[in-house]
């Protein structure tokens, strides 16, 4: 009986050392200590986005005057899914143009999609009579990887999307998540940018790098006790530490 207990109490510290690394809640807690109540955290809220070559973006004119109506009528159902809008959809060539076929050829590289939309209308007035103009980049899509739920690439519906909306589509953080360490990858005109954000801290939705771009990667890591304990090695540190136990027990009773 006394081996057995010994045994059990043995196994019992091992295990505690083994599993001693476990993430702690500040690891991986988002928006920490903000107040019970409310708390208030200024954002423009706007993507400055700007739209580059290889872009696609939908256009689609609306009117209430039947003759301008029925010239941008499409024979296509309006379905408003992926498919329709790719096929409603224009590319920025190489030199930084839209070929629109109802007007002017326009250079809408370097603006964002709110002045796109702009110089697009203002064409357009030129035209038609009462004609609202619609302009939506349907390439926007970010990727979310590492710890969790389901990882993978997103096409975003709408013109922004910002970091946890992000990690919604992704199905949340797994448990060893460490959201003090998350890494964000953006394309620029040179190459690529790492940014370390912290997620832990409510300052997060000040900042710049809250609100997505076309093409980013979020990275979560996991916390390092999730390295340990699940690592290559973990089942030879088990057999091992058990190994010990019995070896142990076996000098204290003879």
């Amino acid at each position: 009986m006394k081996r057995v207990n010994l045994l059990i109490i043995l196994s019992a510290l091992v295990f505690t050392l083994i599993f001693s690394g476990c993430a702690s809640r500040k690891d991986v807690l988002m928006l920490q200590d903000v107040a019970k109540s409310s708390a208030s955290f200024n954002n423009s809220g706007k993507t400055s986005y700007k739209l580059h070559k290889g872009d696609n973006l939908y256009i689609k004119v609306y009117s209430v005057d039947e003759k301008t109506a029925k010239f941008f009528q499409s024979d296509l159902p309006n379905l408003m899914n992926s498919t329709y809008l790719f096929l409603n959809s224009y590319t920025i060539d190489e030199e930084g143009y839209i070929n629109v076929s109802f007007i002017d050829k326009l250079k809408v590289e370097g603006l964002t999609i709110e002045d796109a939309r702009n110089k697009i209308q203002k064409t357009l007035n030129e035209y038609f009579k009462e004609a609202t103009v619609v302009v939506k980049l349907i390439n926007f899509q970010v990727s979310v990887l590492g710890e969790v739920n389901s990882p993978g690439s997103f096409t975003i519906d709408k013109e922004q999307v910002n970091l946890f909306q992000a990690l919604g589509y992704a199905g949340g953080v797994k448990d060893f998540a460490n959201v003090k360490k998350v890494k964000l990858v953006r394309q620029v005109d040179n190459g690529s940018e790492v940014h370390v954000l912290d997620l832990s801290n409510p300052q997060i939705l000040e900042s710049d790098y809250f609100y997505l771009m076309p093409n980013d990667i979020i990275y979560i890591e996991p916390v390092g006790a999730k390295s340990r304990i699940y690592g290559s090695n973990t089942p030879y540190i088990v057999f091992s530490s058990l190994s010990t136990i019995l070896l142990f027990l076996n000098l204290l009773l003879k």
